[in-house]
This record gives C-alpha cells, structure tokens and sequence, in this order.
C-alpha cells in the first residue's frame, strides 16, 4: 500500500495496541494513509517510548504482544489503512539485565557467549563495568547472593557457572563483570552506548547474524505484507550506516523506508536506498517560513543586554561539544584514542575531541565526508595550535574509513553534536527559542519565501517521499508553540520591554535561562504549572550551567521553581503574562495553520504527531508524550462533517478541519501532488503569502500576519490562479481563476487549498 501520509502514535503501555485499534476509525476519517507506531518489540519493563528494545523476537507484552498486533491489523485492514513501524538498529535495552536475555548471557558467559559479538565491547580493557552502584566506596556492601544471583538493591545479576561459591562479595569478583558507581560510567565504561545513556548499549548490526536476529520479526512482517513502512532510528550511530541500509534494501525492497537523519542547514542526504529522512529538514524550513527576519538584530541586541554575553554560536557549541566529547563520552573517546598508539594517549585524546567538536555536522559520507574532516582539523588546529602534530596524525587516520580509528570516529561525531548542540546549547542560546530545534540553527533567524521554494522544488526532484513534519517525540517544543513564539519576532520592541521587566522584576542567577523560560511560557501559555516546573527543572539541567542532572544544585533549583510560582501566584505577573500570550494567540493560530497547511502538502510524506490536529501546546519529552483525548477530537470531526465551519478560536477545530480535509485530499488524489511550482503573488504585500501548486492542489498560506494587519490587510494583491474554476477545500467556495483578490480568497481563514470544483473529500465511513 503506498504511504500518502503517516499519523505517529506512542504507543506505549498506558495506550497500548488495542487502544490503537480502537482510534483506527478515527484515523482513517481524519485522511491519513498509514499508521505510525513507536517500536513494538519488547522493551525495558515500563518503558514509556519503546527505544530500549530487549528482546527483538517479541512483540511486548506489555503492548498487548501479538495478539494484540494482529487485532490492531484486522483493525487497519477494515479500515484500508497500513503500517509503518519504527526500528532501533543502533542499541539495546540493557538497564534490567534479566529483561534482556542476550544481555544476561554475555554477563554470565562473558566472551564464551554466544551473544558477546553482538555488543560493542571492548573485551581487551578488562571486565565488562556496569555503573549501577552508589556513588560511596562502601555500595558494594550491600550486593547480597540470593538463588544464585547477585542482588544490588532491585539490580539482579547472574553468576557465572563454578563461581557461586563465598560471600557476595567474593562471588562478585569472579564475575565476568564488575559493579561500579554510576559516576565511573561516562569515564570508563568498557561498551558502546547509545549518547551516554548506560542502559542502552550499542549493537554491532554490521555483522550479518546480528542484523538477522534483531531485524527477523519486522522482516517478517513486511515480507508477509503486514508493514509497508520502516522507519530507522538513529542511523548515524551505526557503524556503517551505508552497508547497513543496503541490507536492509535488500531484505525489505518494497518497504517506504526513512531515516533519522538530521541534517545541518545546506548539508545534503547521503545517496542511500532510502525513501528520505523523518522530516527535520522540512521542519526547520517551514517554522522558517513565518519568523520575520528584519528582527534578527533586534533579538540580539536583547539577548546580549539580558544575559550580559557576547559568545557567539560557534564558541558555544564548541564548549558543549568539547564538554560533552571529554566529559559525557569520555569511555568513547579513551576507546578512540587507544586506537592511535602513535600518539601520545593525552594527545590522542584531545586531538580527537577538538576534532569531534569542530565537526560541522552530525557525521561524514562519502563524498562530502573528506571535506568536514578537513574542515575540522582546520578549526581544530586554529583553535589548538600545540596539538598541530597530533592532529596530522590522527586525521590521516580518520581519512581511511577501513581503518579501525577511522571506521569508529564518526560514531563519536554524530553523539557529540547531539549531546553537545541538542541537549545542551540548545538550552543556552537564548536569543530566540523557537528556533532552538532539532534539525535547526538558531543562528538562521528566518526563511525567505524563496528559499523555501528551492528547496521544495529540490525535494520534488530528489527526495519526494521524504516524510516530512512539523512536531515528533524529539522537538523542543511543540509545533503551535513555536508559531505562537514567531509572532514576536513582529513584536521586537514590546517583547524586549515586557521581558527587561518581568526578569528585573524576578531575577534569576542565570539570565539566560531565564530568558528561555519566559519564551517558552509565553508560547505555551496558559500551561498547568506542575507541566511548567518540570520542564523548567528539566531545560536547567540540560543546560548544564546553573545546576545539571548528575550534580544538582538546590539552591539553584529553589530559585528556579520559586519563579515559576510567581508566575502563576503574583497577580500582577500573571495578569501581564496571560495578557501578552492572549495577545499573540489569534496571530500564532495563522501562523499554526500555515505552517501545518504547507508542512501536509509540500513535497514528501506528511506525518502528523498524536494529537496535533488541534492546538498543542506542548514542550519536550516527556511533555510531549502526554495523553490525547480521541474523543474530543472523533466528535469534533464529526461536527465538522456535519457541516460545521468552525472558526479560529480556542479549541482548535480550525485546525482539525485543515488537517482532515488536506489528508483526505492526498489520500483520495494523489495525482494532484506529483509536481511543483511557486504561484506568484501581485500587489504591495505579496511578501505576506506562500503560494504553490502540487499539479492541481494549490496551497496557499498567511505569513507575517501582524505586518500584514499594519499595512492595512490584502488591499490590492492577489495570486494568479490557473484560468479554470478551482474550489477552496475548507470553505467550499469556487473561484473562476486568474487574478484572484487574497482579500476575497483568505476572508475566512488565513489559508486555502484549492483544487477542482468536482474534487470530493468526504469521511472514509
């Protein structure tokens, strides 16, 4: 079954496959082509996202296990929708050892396992460390022997066969492995981890018995017609990212297959057999679309009086990075550098990580790989001028891709600029959080109509099946947020004043913090403060500044919640608060629109997040995770096919008829989508609009709504339609075509898709 478009569920054991199977009507009265689950397979118990896979043989049982899959099949099949599954090649849950039999065998057995060549274990540094103890030289005190396993606390662990024999203690250090505090982990662990997360360890998928037995259930599947999509988590992980998505070509070659491929502005998708990517690119050019760019200055200028700094971009991320390189990834980069001999091991080490965090993008593919090597041992050395030898050195070896040092290091790279930019500079680059986001640069404030065009046109060309969103489980923060934060870059002098005021009036020691959290409230505002204070308390950490994850600091992190209480608790913050966002709002639900408008019929594959076809206001995970109420939506939509034409207000139906009538249409005519060309727009506020048509749907957009409003609406601009009737999906208007006034086009939305008159998108029931 071809994917029109996706709907991406996290499926997970508060909404399990049944309750799945339930909304399948739902889904396919909204438009969608296909359903797209997180990972089935069996997870770490109580996992909420399904990336810590521990047993790929299985469906989880705590998904409902198979018969809860074929359930929600029938449920699809009823419904003529498909299935597209995500995949986790990279890593493994390994956190509960006894949940993972591959796991527990290699920690019994050690290298005698059968299992020990599917991590990615360093078998020569000694014995297999597990960071699972107290940081208190006596934790190991407390490992008692219990059935002939060891027990540290809820921790169970197996004894190797003639080893049982003593106390604990002595029964410990006969082990194949050896407990230690979680604080040794990002410094010597003796595996390859997925980030710096100890309980997914990494899967040597390059190894064809190891992709056979992780990936025999899915195949399955799709060789049985039962998935008609893949999506590939994080490929750059892989060690050889190329081979691995030839195999798996070849092992599903009629599958719709993506990948989590996050590409830096103006980098290109390696030529792999893939499909496209999961959609970042197409994130950052749309949420692009609808920020002013004549603000950039302005914002700067602000950010620098707030937070009192002057660091550029480049020297942030090239602190984090290195930080992250030398301190999270610590175990991987001593692994690295123990690969180069022939340097000094110190030397080695830093060479390395200036290298990994010059690095300009996630990792190197042939071609273009050779080129930001050089460009990184260029801004290496500029930067460490006394490492000149060691850098030589060791870039000569990253060169060679079949060298062991060079095969590993981009596996470093692509955590590094994770670790580093995503979950930490991103949280301290404050200048203007909305576009502080996953396949984004903050730097580039804005995208051009023309911009966006190009690379539209480019990926009509190239990549038409590339999927493409606006929200997943990844963002920041979710996609109504961030329209609703664009209004004000319309908006530079009154933010400036409201913002300078509310963090003299409540200051925290970290200005640029706070400058993100008065952003983000903002945006998501109104927003239940226990979901306030957990983001808050999550965004400090991951920043790294004030407080982090492994070393809180209370003081600080009692300020912090304290001024999230003000905001809700002093009057007179939260009359100006609520009053700022209620401004903004009617502009950021254009602005939602739009974006979500052009996201669904761009080129590629559509998906939509769980819950997004009304306004969300959600922040990063596990915010975005939280419940969708599917009954609220079901009678909405129904409403709307009723007959109702719902306006732009709070309950988000506006959208939902967008969303519903735009999916219908790909779904029912794709032969309207198989081109594309900008439509031109006439008159003095033309740079208000985007405009294209995809073969006969025409798309067109509001941007800039609050300049638009100031220079005293459409007036004179109009687009140039085809010279034939069209019919505007969403209020079922017709249109006789050629110069048609935007005024009388968007008068009741601030967008349209337009299409032939006799184009039907009635419910799939």
């Amino acid at each position: 079954m071809a994917v029109r478009s996706t709907y991406r569920i996290q499926v997970r054991p508060g909404f399990d496959l049944d309750a799945t199977a339930a909304i399948v009507d739902y889904l396919a009265d909204l438009g969608v082509s296909h359903l797209y689950t997180a990972p089935l397979l069996t997870a770490t118990p109580g996992s909420q996202h399904g990336y810590d896979v521990v047993d790929h043989r299985a469906v989880s049982p705590e998904l409902g296990g198979e018969a809860a899959r074929q359930r929600l099949l029938r449920a699809l099949r009823d419904q003529h929708l498909g299935l597209v599954v995500d995949i986790v090649p990279n890593h493994a849950g390994v956190a509960v050892p006894a949940a993972n039999p591959a796991w527990w065998d290699v920690l019994r057995r050690g290298r005698d396992s059968a299992y020990a060549d599917w991590f990615d274990i360093d078998w020569d540094r000694g014995r297999l460390l597990l960071p699972v103890l107290a940081d208190d030289p006596a934790a190991l005190d407390d490992l008692k022997l219990v059935d002939g396993e060891l027990r540290y606390h809820e921790h169970r662990f197996p004894v190797a066969d003639g080893t049982g024999d003593g106390d604990a203690r002595e029964v410990h250090d006969r082990q194949h492995y050896e407990l230690v505090s979680w604080r040794r982990g990002d410094a010597e662990l003796t595996y390859r981890r997925f980030f710096a997360i100890a309980g997914l360890a990494g899967l040597r998928v390059e190894d064809p018995a190891v992709f056979a037995a992780t990936h025999e259930l899915v195949l399955r599947w799709a060789a049985a017609g039962e998935v008609d999509g893949i999506r590939v988590d994080h490929p750059d992980g892989l060690r050889d990212p190329a081979g691995y998505l030839a195999r798996l070509r070849e092992a599903a070659p009629d599958a719709w297959l993506v990948v989590e491929k996050i590409l830096e502005y103006g980098e290109e998708l390696p030529d792999w057999p893939v499909d496209g990517t999961t959609g970042y690119d197409a994130l950052a050019m749309v949420g692009g679309l609808f920020i002013d760019i004549d603000a950039e200055g302005d914002f700067t200028a602000l950010d620098n009086r707030l937070t009192g700094q002057h660091t550029s971009w480049e020297d942030l991320t090239h602190t984090t990075k290195l930080a992250a390189a030398t301190r999270l990834l610590s175990a991987e980069l001593t692994r690295l550098a123990a690969l180069a001999p022939e340097v000094p091991a110190e030397q080695a080490r830093a060479a390395l990580a200036e290298l990994a965090a010059a690095f300009d993008v996630y990792r190197g593919y042939p071609p273009h790989g050779a080129r930001h090597l050089a460009a990184a041992r260029s801004e290496a050395g500029r930067r460490r001028p006394d490492l000149a030898a060691a850098l030589d050195a060791v870039t000569r070896r990253l060169r060679d891709p079949a060298d062991e040092l060079g095969a590993r290091f981009p596996q470093l790279t692509g955590a590094v600029m994770a670790k580093g930019v995503e979950d930490t500079a991103f949280y301290r680059w404050t200048r203007f959080v909305a576009l502080n986001e996953v396949g984004d640069n903050p730097t580039r404030f804005g995208v051009p109509p023309a911009e966006f065009h190009r690379f539209a046109a480019a990926q009509q060309v190239r990549w038409p099946d590339s999927m493409t969103t606006v929200s997943t489980h990844d963002t920041k923060r979710g996609e109504d947020v961030r329209a609703r934060l664009a209004v004000l870059s319309e908006l530079p002098g009154r933010w400036a004043e409201q913002v300078t005021a509310w963090m003299a009036y409540a200051p925290l020691p970290d200005p640029a913090l706070a400058h993100l959290l008065w952003q983000t409230a903002v945006g998501a505002w109104p927003i239940e403060r226990e979901r306030l204070h957990a983001y808050a308390e999550k965004a400090a950490r991951e920043a790294g500044a004030s407080t982090s994850w492994a070393d809180p600091d209370p003081a600080f992190e009692q300020a912090l919640h304290a001024l999230v209480d003000l905001m809700y608790d002093d009057p007179s913050l939260h009359d100006e608060l609520t009053e700022l966002a209620a401004a903004i709002t009617p502009a950021g639900w254009c602005n939602s629109l739009g974006q979500k408008l052009i996201q669904l019929t761009m080129p590629g594959v559509p998906d939509t997040y769980q819950g997004t076809e009304l306004w969300d206001n959600s922040l990063v995970d596990p915010d975005n995770r939280r419940p969708v109420d599917f009954d609220v939506r079901r009678e909405m939509l129904a409403r709307i096919d009723g007959g109702w034409r719902p306006p732009l207000d709070t309950d988000g139906a506006a959208k939902l008829l967008v969303v519903s009538r735009t999916l219908r249409l790909r779904r029912a005519h794709p032969e309207l989508f198989t081109s594309y060309r900008p439509v031109p727009a006439h008159g003095r506020v033309g740079r208000h609009v985007v405009a294209f048509d995809r073969g006969g749907a025409i798309t067109v957009a509001t941007r800039l709504p609050l300049g638009l409003a100031r220079a005293g609406g459409w007036c004179d601009t109009a687009l140039s339609l085809p010279v034939h009737e069209m019919k505007d999906l969403f209020t079922g208007r017709v249109y006789s075509g050629g110069e048609t006034p935007l005024d009388n086009l968007l008068a009741d939305y601030p967008v349209a898709l337009l299409a032939p008159p006799t184009t039907s998108v009635e419910a799939a029931s």
